[in-house]
């Protein structure tokens, strides 16, 4: 297995049976086009099983970290550590553009993204609520 960053148009459409919607050629675009976007894909052979997005985030008084935005694996390939791989090679990422650490949000009951983020090397979950605004119809 292969993982790497997705660099090009057509890298980043390859993990397009992955995504939770179709692939916009204007949003693939701006997000390829900005520095603090990370898509990172694994790929055994040809095909593309998995992915995991990261945007940096900054704050004039703690610095940058790497917000893990999403995670998805081919459902032929999990229970293998491709999730997992896929986690660290962001960490790994987050590091060498110095960021001080590394969060992601997901839902208390969903056993297998905890399982994924712990084995990866994350600390136990906080206690925490998500408030969310909608801005498109």
């Amino acid at each position: 297995m292969w993982i790497g960053e997705a660099t090009t148009p057509d890298m980043v459409r390859s993990a397009a049976d992955l995504y939770d919607e179709s692939v916009s050629a204007e949003a693939v675009d701006r997000f390829l086009a900005d520095p603090t976007h990370h898509l990172l894909v694994a790929r055994d052979g040809d095909a593309t099983v998995g992915f995991v997005s990261g945007v940096e985030t900054t704050h004039p008084d703690k610095g940058t970290e790497m917000f893990l935005y999403e995670l998805a694996v081919e459902e032929a390939h999990r229970g293998r550590g491709v999730g997992s791989a896929l986690v660290r090679a962001l960490g790994d990422l987050a590091r060498a553009r110095g960021c001080y650490g590394m969060w992601v949000l997901t839902d208390d009951d969903n056993a297998a993204a905890l399982a994924t983020y712990r084995a990866a090397g994350s600390g136990d979950p906080e206690p925490t609520v998500m408030l969310t605004w909608t801005f498109r119809d």
